[in-house]
């Protein structure tokens, strides 16, 4: 049995369309707890056990983890958390309690890049998902924590943006070449490690993506596959601090990106060498083509 949580969310819900896929062949059940099971469609739903509420929840964690030998651990955002270590740590508290309690013996988390460097203590949202990390591997569970640099997903934040302005913005340098990832690739890399559970320990699968591209390296694929010129305009961290602030994000979680984005323009996703083990396979092109242009297509 294999537990998913946040199977609606972009990356869970990629990770359950695979299981869904290649779980039968595996003889594996699949559990997934969701808020509102109407996100689910009717098909879903007739092929899964569905346990209802939040993950966060010590009753709820109780009734989903019995009998289960796996789970798929994603941390939803919350904005208004009172405190990163809330936000991360605190959520995923009830849950570590429960591994033990009830014989789960594989997680895999979502989690991010940054261990090795010399601002992983600095590092914001990071940083606290790191903590979380070392939470769960203390627990005595085999443990793999996903170690994600920024997703190329994100863009679609700013679909309105690019299709009206043909401008994205964001904070790192306009030259800086980091790795970047698809969602669909850390699914996959999820969904490998759940079915196959040959591994035992705790430690990190780094996902890469297939080279490192800085803003202008994806401001010049996304003119050429959307056939228009996109340009990339660097904010400042006040502005992005404001940008925020319209959004009601609260003032720990909005310093706590504030200190991640810092932390990427200053090295935090570069402590990883990019091999055939830690390379993920969609090209930032590909995306462009397969997600970015249907979405920004009028």
């Amino acid at each position: 049995m294999i537990v998913i949580t946040a199977p609606t969310g972009n990356i869970g819900s990629r990770l359950l369309d695979i299981l869904l896929d290649d779980a039968p062949t595996h003889g594996e059940k699949l559990r997934v707890i969701v808020r509102d099971p109407a996100k689910l469609s009717d098909a879903v739903r007739a092929r899964v056990e569905v346990v209802t509420g939040s993950h966060g929840d010590a009753d709820v964690i109780d009734l989903a983890f019995a009998g289960a030998d796996a789970v798929f651990w994603l941390v939803p955002p919350d904005p208004q958390a009172p405190s990163l270590d809330a936000a991360y740590s605190g959520f995923t508290r009830a849950a570590a309690k429960a591994f033990a309690g009830n014989g789960v013996g594989h997680v895999v988390g979502v989690s991010a890049l940054g261990r090795a460097t010399p601002v992983a203590d600095r590092a914001g949202h990071v940083t606290a998902s790191l903590a979380m990390d070392d939470l769960i591997a203390g627990t005595g569970v085999a443990y793999r924590a996903l170690a994600n640099p920024t997703f190329m997903d994100n863009l679609l934040w700013q679909v309105t943006s690019i299709r009206d302005d043909g401008v994205f913005t964001g904070t790192v340098t306009a030259d800086r070449k980091a790795p970047v990832a698809a969602t669909r690739d850390i699914a996959a890399a999820a969904a490998g490690l759940l079915l196959d559970r040959s591994w035992t320990g705790a430690g990190e699968v780094p996902v890469l993506g297939p080279e490192d591209l800085s803003p202008i390296d994806m401001a010049r694929t996304m003119s050429e596959v959307l056939g228009r010129p996109v340009r990339y305009e660097r904010q400042s961290i006040d502005d992005f601090r404001a940008a925020l602030t319209g959004r009601s994000v609260g003032d720990a979680l909005m310093q706590g990106l504030v200190d991640m984005m810092r932390a990427k323009d200053d090295g935090l996703d570069d402590g990883v060498q990019r091999t055939p083990k830690t390379a993920s396979p969609t090209t930032f092109r590909e995306w462009c083509e397969e997600v970015l242009e249907p979405a920004v297509r009028p």
